[in-house]
């Protein structure tokens, strides 16, 4: 199955990533977490930017999530990252999804997202 990108699915060591790009990725994280250079590495960690709620008719509305690709500590502080293509024309529905999610995490959170772009 391809993903939002036209890419197609990898899996590594049992995990699916949307991407080759994610998966190298992935490996090079782990030779870093490997080397001590990184701690703590997490596939798709996930916050909550808005909490799911009741409108005042009842009606019931979802939360607002925010899944990045990785986290993990560098040096005792928290780098969370996201894989985008870089033909990104930075333009697209799902890039402008991502920028408004990244300032609600910033916003909600205090945490940056690094975006690598292969």
């Amino acid at each position: 199955m391809n993903s939002k990108y036209r890419s197609r699915r990898v899996q590594v060591d049992g995990t699916t990533f949307d991407s080759q790009a994610e998966a190298d990725r992935y490996a090079e994280l782990l030779m870093l977490a490997r080397a001590g250079e990184i701690a703590d590495l997490r596939t798709r960690p996930r916050w909550t930017l808005q909490p799911a709620f009741s409108g005042p008719d009842g009606r019931k509305v979802r939360a607002i999530t925010y899944e990045a690709d990785f986290s993990y500590q560098e040096d005792g502080r928290l780098v969370v990252e996201d894989v985008k293509p870089a033909w990104t024309g930075r333009k697209d529905g799902a890039w402008r999804v991502f920028r408004l999610k990244a300032k609600l995490l910033l916003y909600t959170h205090g945490i940056d997202v690094r975006v690598v772009e292969r």
